[in-house]
Parts: structure tokens; C-alpha cells; sequence
């Protein structure tokens, strides 16, 4: 009896699908790849973009129970309209209005706040009121109520940075909202501060390397002004450098500031560059102050103070400053050093830049 191959593996591969079952053999290539193949795209928001339409949102959309907060997400065009930056990575522009306050409640994934402008504002994370001015970082770890209240009439804008596609990924979400508006203070203001915000603990040089630690930092306020100081201490030390960096630490453990985030500060001088690298794991930046460009995937993005963009994994990047420059990043580098598959390559020489970003209008 002559059987017909060609007939006889269509009936197989037809029935191996009719019973929820995927040959290996067809799909190897697509799911162990030689290297990093994520799905979001090197992407930059423009702060000239964002910034008219958080004004509108202020004046159209009201904070009340329901919708919980005003945000602007960061969608990434690569992702198939979902509201992520990257495939583990959100991030988004918060605007609340004076006299307001967004309702308090909590959830699994733990998020970070990046003041962009305003004053006037508090977080209350579980009962410690943590005044929030630019370019101070404010976070908020999962599990932990938070609410956000104005005391002025001005607005205040700021970055939410959050491990939430990661969270979706484990089927981890939860949610749950506090049973009043807002949480009641208790003590003094700031009382993280007061305990731990003059740690020397509480900055690592460059970044994180070693040390892992379940629990959330302490200190729930990393200060401008001290990150500045220490940023102009270790470029006095290094006159010659490029860039310097800190990664914000939790002062007890010396581990990054959240269990899945880590956060820090890069400072460029002006009319340097820094040496290309690429790392495993997301990255997205917000531009705190000065003006520059950056090469990511051999595409030229140019930014000033307010933009913000993502380094998808892998993806090779260089930061070239035209004036001194400030960058604050968030990346999800903790959890591969936890999974022992972190990774990152320093390139020999810069890119060839083949084409330039130009920011469009509706992706956010």
C-alpha cells in the first residue's frame, strides 16, 4: 500500500491542532531565538505632544470613583494597542488638578512616580504623606494604599512608572480600593525621610549589581536635590567622563528600590557620547532636564526636558548630549538578576544613524 506523505502530515498536523497540541519542530525557531526579539519598538512621547493634551484632560475628565485616575499611558505601536511601553514595562504621564485628590486604593503591581512639574502635591503611601516636588521620585510599592491630593490651585504632572504587563504576564493582578477617599495621615509628613533620607546607603554607583531583596525600600522619597548633589559630586570626580549615573537604593539592603523596578539617574555632558551598549531587559527614560539625542537600533531620537522613550530589550543604544543633560530611567533589570539571565554587551564603536525619529501625534 503507497501512502501519500504529503496527505498523511496534513491529516497528522490536523489532528495534533483538533486536540490543543503544537508540534516543537514547527516553532522552534520562533520561540528560542538567538537573542532578545521583543515585541515593542524604540519609540519616543514628546512632551510638546503630551503636555496640551494632559491640560485637556484636566478640564474634560473628572478624578472621582470609577475611574480612579487621570493617565495618559505610553502605547507602544509594536504592541498591538495594548496601553505598554514595553512588553514588562508601563509608563504613562499622571495629571491631576488643583484642589483635587485621586481616590485611594492598591494593587499587586508596584509602581513609581517621577515628578515632571507642579507643586503642591502629596502622595499618601500606607498613612505617610510624601510631598512630591520635580524631579523627586515617589514610590509606591505593590500591595501598598496610596493616594494622590493637591493643596493648591496649579496642576502637577508626573511619570507613572509600573511593573504591570509583568504582573498580567504571572497572572498576579490584584486590586483593591480603600473604603474612603483618602487614607487618614498618620504622624508627621514624610516620615521615610525623616528616617532613612540621609542615608549614604541610598545611592549605588552606575547601578545594582549584587544584591536582591523581596522587600521594597524603606524610604519611600529619593530627593532632587540629593540626587543632584550626588550626580555633581561623582562628576567632580570623574572630570573627563562622559556620563555618571546612580541607581536609587534601598538603604538597608543595598538592592534596587522595588523587587521588579529599578530607578536611577543618568547625567550627560555636554558634547559627549556615551559608549554604545545593549542590555537584556526594557528600559524607558524620561528627560529631566537638557537637550540631546539618543541612538537606539541605529534610529536617531532627539529629545528635550519632558520627553520620554523606551530602549526595548537588546536593543543597542548610545546618548549623545548637546547640552548637560539629566535622564531619569526605570528598567525591569531586577528581575533577570533574580533569574540569573541578566545580560548586557558593551559595542565597539558607535552606530550609523540611518534614520531620524520624528514624534507623531496619537500614541499615547
Amino acid at each position: 500500500m503507497t501512502v501519500n506523505i504529503d496527505q498523511a502530515l496534513e491529516a497528522f498536523y490536523r489532528d495534533v491542532d483538533a486536540v490543543g497540541l503544537a508540534p516543537l519542530w514547527t516553532v522552534t525557531g520562533e520561540l528560542l531565538t538567538p537573542t532578545p526579539r521583543p515585541k515593542a519598538v524604540p519609540w519616543l512621547w514628546s512632551a510638546r505632544t503630551y503636555r496640551p493634551l494632559a491640560e485637556r484632560a484636566i478640564g474634560l475628565i473628572p478624578v472621582e470613583r470609577g475611574g480612579e485616575r487621570r493617565v495618559l499611558s505610553l502605547r507602544n505601536p509594536g504592541l498591538g494597542g495594548r496601553p505598554y511601553a514595553a512588553g514588562t514595562l508601563w509608563g504613562a504621564v499622571q495629571c491631576l488638578g488643583g484642589r483635587e485628590t485621586a481616590p485611594a486604593h492598591r494593587h499587586t503591581p508596584g509602581a513609581i512616580r517621577f515628578v515632571l512639574e507642579g507643586e503642591g502635591v502629596f502622595t499618601t503611601v500606607n498613612g505617610d504623606a510624601c510631598d512630591m516636588r520635580p524631579g523627586d521620585l515617589v514610590l509606591t510599592p505593590a500591595w501598598a494604599w496610596h493616594d494622590h491630593s493637591s493643596t493648591t490651585d496649579g496642576s502637577m504632572l508626573w511619570f507613572d512608572g509600573l511593573d504591570l504587563p509583568m504582573i498580567e504576564a504571572l497572572d498576579g493582578i490584584f486590586f483593591e480600593p480603600y473604603p474612603a477617599t483618602s487614607q487618614p495621615v498618620g504622624g508627621e509628613r514624610n516620615r521615610s525621610v525623616a528616617a532613612y533620607g540621609a542615608s549614604s546607603g541610598r545611592f549605588a554607583d552606575e547601578q545594582v549589581t549584587g544584591a536582591l531583596d523581596p522587600k521594597p525600600s524603606p524610604l519611600l522619597i529619593y530627593r532632587w536635590n540629593d540626587t543632584a548633589a550626588e550626580l555633581d559630586r561623582r562628576a567632580a570626580e570623574r572630570p573627563d567622563a562622559a556620563t555618571v549615573a546612580v541607581e536609587f537604593a534601598n538603604p538597608r539592603s543595598g538592592a534596587s528600590v522595588l523587587p521588579t523596578l529599578a530607578c536611577g539617574v543618568r547625567r550627560l555632558i555636554a558634547g559627549r557620547s556615551t559608549t554604545p551598549c545593549r542590555r537584556s531587559g526594557n528600559q524607558i527614560f524620561v528627560v529631566h532636564r537638557g537637550v540631546g539625542h539618543s541612538v537606539i537600533d541605529e534610529q536617531r531620537f532627539d529629545w528635550e526636558p519632558g520627553d520620554m522613550f523606551v530602549v526595548p530589550s537588546w536593543s543597542a543604544v548610545e546618548h549623545h548630549a548637546a547640552e548637560n543633560a539629566d535622564l531619569f530611567g526605570i528598567s525591569d533589570a531586577p528581575v533577570l538578576r533574580a533569574l540569573g539571565i541578566y545580560r548586557e554587551e558593551t559595542l565597539a564603536a558607535a552606530q550609523a544613524v540611518t534614520s531620524t525619529f520624528v514624534p507623531q501625534q496619537g500614541v499615547l
